[in-house]
């Protein structure tokens, strides 16, 4: 995800390799404290004619970027590919994913409303939504149009103007998302900034910033949390987690393992909700274990499944499986970067492992799947709830007492049983501890992106 903010006066050239292949896809040149300075006036001149935009009129420009959005969506996905490694139906995917965010955030933003009082007969009292003002978006490689366009999408719908700094991972990608968006725009409503982790740290230490919506590592998170206090701008967080997956007795091993697998596996386990460690009842143990490594055998092969975004995130995840191996756990498949360019990694599997491991204690965030051999749901219960992080978790049970004590206890913002991924639509939910705060996507964003006022008109000369 996102690099931690540093404060290295070193701007210049960004190289952007393909991961699949080693190739390089292109350069571009990190702003300079004086570039974002100069961003967040101009979207702060820009705020006074947006705001008073009727909410009617900046929806029609969100559909129409959306509309754009999906006529472009196999050129935004081949860069995406390029860039990140992303499969292209799922790169595709994401794009047309942002799309239908657009569009519902165009839909949303008109119905955003407030409250009308009981107050005096002859008085009129109001509860009225207004945007904040500037916000600085700050987004991930790892699904950079979908996320991106939640973001930027509530921000625009509720009359805020944005300046957007894109993962020096994906610049090509987010710059050409933010240019789409921006043609649909007046001048400076949205902006682009490319740069590395100092870029993020001059638009997070800025006093006339009003949001900073950030979507990556608790590393980042929490520098922009320090920097926001000084400043008094509103924060929003989605950081990194730890995602739990618990494997009931009863349940059928193999089905266990095709969630397990599509869990830590999919997008090469580079997902904000991955799977990123399992408990497994001793009962259905051996079984599942058979089945999973069959499962990470079928990947990339049988099953798509592309590289690691770079050799930087390939060397963070050998280290787990690494330091794993150092402290007692088995491997059963994968565990060994393959030799070549590019920055591919095995579907791992990685048995009797114990909570002192780090790839059990720390985010992974690789195609990498853990195992620890519990004796009972209690024991797996109170394992996983026992982090540092609450972003979310899995539970696969027959057991409908054993799904209630999931969700009732387990301390994340998402539970999800018998279902890895998956849900309703609109659902928002508040991640927890190390994971962030605030709501960053639903139809919930709109009310983080508005400050509300209280109205009360009274009559005259009374």
């Amino acid at each position: 995800m996102t690099e931690l903010l540093t404060r290295e006066d070193a701007p210049g050239a960004i190289e952007v390799h393909d991961p699949a292949s080693g190739e390089l896809v292109g350069r571009v040149t990190s702003a300079t404290e004086q570039e974002v300075a100069k961003a967040v006036r101009a979207a702060r001149a820009a705020f006074a004619e947006w705001r008073r935009t009727p909410a009617a009129e900046r929806a029609e420009a969100l559909k129409a970027a959306a509309a754009e959005l999906r006529d472009r969506a196999d050129e935004l996905a081949e860069m995406n590919t390029r860039e990140t490694g992303k499969v292209p139906g799922d790169a595709r995917g994401g794009v047309l994913a942002g799309a239908g965010t657009l569009e519902q955030y165009a839909e949303l933003g008109p119905a955003h409303r407030g409250r009308s009082l009981q107050g005096g007969w002859d008085a009129t009292d109001l509860m009225v939504p207004e945007p904040r003002g500037v916000v600085v978006a700050l987004t991930p490689w790892n699904d950079p149009v979908a996320v991106a366009c939640g973001l930027l999408g509530a921000a625009l719908a509720t009359g805020n103007v944005v300046v957007h700094k894109p993962s020096e991972r994906c610049p090509h990608v987010g710059r050409m998302l933010t240019g789409l968006l921006a043609r649909h725009l007046p001048s400076d409503v949205l902006q682009c900034l490319d740069g590395d982790g100092s870029v993020g740290a001059w638009l997070a230490e800025c006093d006339d910033v009003d949001v900073i919506a950030h979507v990556g590592s608790t590393a980042t998170g929490r520098s922009v949390a320090v920097a926001a206090a000084r400043t008094g701008a509103k924060v929003l967080l989605e950081n990194g987690g730890n995602d739990a997956l618990i494997v009931d007795a009863g349940v059928d091993p193999r089905w266990a393992a095709s969630q397990a697998a599509l869990g830590a596996f999919a997008n090469a386990g580079q997902i904000c909700v991955s799977v990123e460690r399992i408990y497994v009842h001793r009962e259905v143990a051996g079984e599942f274990l058979d089945a999973l490594v069959a499962e990470a055998g079928k990947r990339p092969h049988e099953v798509p499944m592309g590289p690691l975004v770079d050799e930087r995130q390939r060397d963070h995840v050998h280290g787990h499986v690494t330091d794993a191996l150092e402290q007692g756990a088995e491997l059963l498949a994968g565990g060994v970067p393959p030799d070549g360019p590019g920055a591919r990694y095995p579907a791992t599997v990685l048995s009797g492992c114990t909570p002192s491991m780090r790839v059990m204690s720390e985010e992974t965030f690789g195609p990498v799947a853990p195992v620890r051999v519990v004796d009972d749901f209690d024991q797996a219960l109170a394992e996983a709830a026992d982090d540092r992080y609450g972003l979310t978790a899995t539970v696969l049970t027959e057991s409908m007492s054993h799904a209630q004590r999931a969700w009732r206890e387990l301390p994340v913002g998402t539970v999800k049983v018998n279902n890895v991924f998956g849900g309703a639509p609109a659902g928002a939910a508040h991640p927890r501890k190390a994971s962030g705060e605030g709501f960053g996507y639903g139809p919930e964003l709109l009310d983080e992106m508005t400050v509300t006022k209280v109205v009360h008109i009274g009559p005259a000369g009374g």
